[in-house]
């Protein structure tokens, strides 16, 4: 029965942490943003998020978007510099092409950085960038 379960791989779908200043504090904060540089849109999105070492763990959040066009990003959650120090996870799971997907992406502890900085698809601004 397993066998007939196709699971597709998830390309061109991605998860980003970008640093961007607050315009009513003056602070400089760190975003989750999912990014579809897919030539199609998707759809039903569910992102649950959570943060974790050994000793520590967040609340669980979860979030959803009906539609993401191609090409484009959507905000999903700030991130507090506490949990930076934590491993983020993000498990994905859309539609698209008539079939469901599904990616978890994790943002090791202490990865977020200004070091880890490079281009991100389709925002055109930096961030830690998760393929």
């Amino acid at each position: 029965m397993k066998k007939d379960i196709e699971i597709p791989e998830v390309k061109d779908v991605f998860i980003a942490a970008v640093r961007e200043k607050h315009e009513e504090y003056g602070t400089f904060d760190w975003n989750a943003y999912l990014i579809n540089n897919r030539s199609q849109a998707i759809e039903g999105v569910l992102i649950v998020s959570k943060g974790y070492d050994g000793k520590k763990e967040t609340s669980t959040m979860r979030h959803s978007l009906s539609n993401l066009p191609p090409q484009s990003f959507a905000k999903v959650e700030f991130l507090q510099d506490d949990v930076l120090q934590l491993n983020n996870e993000f498990s994905v799971s859309f539609f698209s092409e008539g079939k469901m997907f599904h990616k978890k992406f994790v943002f090791k502890k202490n990865s977020i950085n200004e070091k880890a900085l490079q281009d991100l698809p389709v925002m055109l601004k930096k961030g830690v960038l998760l393929k």
